[in-house]
């Protein structure tokens, strides 16, 4: 619950040498498909920019135009269309393979390049002497999937990023639907791809997701388009994240019970398709070691798992800090009586 003086509530403790070094405070709300408030800690009406967090949502209109059944997507696009990809080569291929089939290049993509946030491919960019590209952008998926729905709504590629763009304006649209929220004077930013964020609640965020998890009560056309989305991430998690990372090792163990998306400053999302629930997660200072501990216990708390899922989720409640020579030293975990 808030705490008396409007804080968020302490949620994950550093440690090291048996002493609290750190603490981290945030957010988290679960939601259920009614759009009805089944938990909350924090302040979760506080608006938020959602990051890519939000990706999964931000895919609808590529399916629900027509876009992706025009052009041949496949289900390994579409996942990597949700995806905050580590820019290794099963990652560049499909993106590659994608732009080439709708008759476009890498230089389309308004997110520019940046280093591969996978490190053997960034080390073999190094290695090889070669500057990255945009491909190797983590959102490079995302933007083939709105230069795609751009091409098949006859609007301008150039451009597709800004925010009166036909497609920003359909992403939005499915933001503010799935998410129960009026945004039309939402704080709007520009996300670090080069394209509009969107502040929303994390109440919001988290109904956007429990809508993914149980889309019945939306049209049949939105319906089949989630189901579709979620399908191909829980098909192909490698492509939504990278190996090692937390959202491919989260869904690969649990095997189509989740579906998980982080986003950059502390945020996470999830879906949980079996129980018709929905989970968004801020943490207060963005600390990606905090959100994935915290969204772990939320998942183990309400996701019902059990054997490989249920480990999956276990190792990121204490996750060891080590020093130099591999030795423990401290832990990240959850702060005591949280979320109790």
């Amino acid at each position: 619950m808030t705490a008396a003086d409007g804080a968020n509530p302490i949620v994950v403790e550093v440690t090291r040498g048996g002493t609290v070094e750190s603490r981290h405070r945030g957010a988290a709300a679960v939601v259920d498909a009614e759009g009805a408030l089944v938990a909350a800690w924090g302040d979760v009406d506080r608006p938020v920019f959602p990051r890519s967090a939000v990706k999964p949502i931000q895919a609808i209109p590529l399916v629900e135009t027509g876009a992706a059944d025009r052009f041949a997507v496949t289900d390994e696009e579409l996942a990597l269309a949700c995806a905050s990809h580590g820019g290794a080569p099963e990652h560049l291929r499909v993106a590659a393979d994608w732009l080439r089939r709708i008759g476009l290049g890498p230089e389309f993509l308004v997110c520019g390049p940046h280093p591969p946030m996978c490190e053997s491919a960034a080390a073999a960019l190094v290695r090889a002497g070669r500057a990255p590209s945009s491909l190797h952008n983590n959102c490079s998926g995302k933007h083939a999937g709105f230069l795609t729905t751009a091409l098949h709504l006859g609007a301008p590629s150039a451009g597709y990023g800004a925010p009166d763009h036909p497609v920003q304006q359909r992403v939005r649209q499915a933001l503010a639907e799935m998410g129960g929220v009026d945004l039309r004077d939402s704080v709007e930013g520009i996300d670090g791809c080069g394209v509009p964020v969107i502040a929303m609640p994390v109440s919001a965020i988290a109904r956007g997701f429990a809508a993914l998890a149980d889309p019945n009560r939306l049209s049949p056309r939105r319906a089949a388009a989630i189901r579709r989305i979620v399908a191909a991430m829980t098909a192909h998690p490698y492509l939504v994240a990278g190996r090692g990372r937390f959202e491919t090792v989260v869904m690969h163990a649990c095997a189509g019970a989740v579906i998980v998306k982080g986003g950059a400053e502390g945020v996470s999302a999830a879906a949980l398709p079996g129980k018709g629930l929905g989970i968004a997660v801020k943490i207060d200072d963005g600390a990606k070691r905090a959100v994935e501990t915290v969204m772990a216990a939320l998942l183990a708390r309400f996701a019902g798992l059990e054997g490989r899922g249920r480990a999956a989720l276990d190792a990121y409640l204490d996750q060891p800090i080590a020093n130099s020579t591999g030795v423990r030293v401290g832990a990240v975990r959850l702060a005591p009586g949280w979320p109790d």
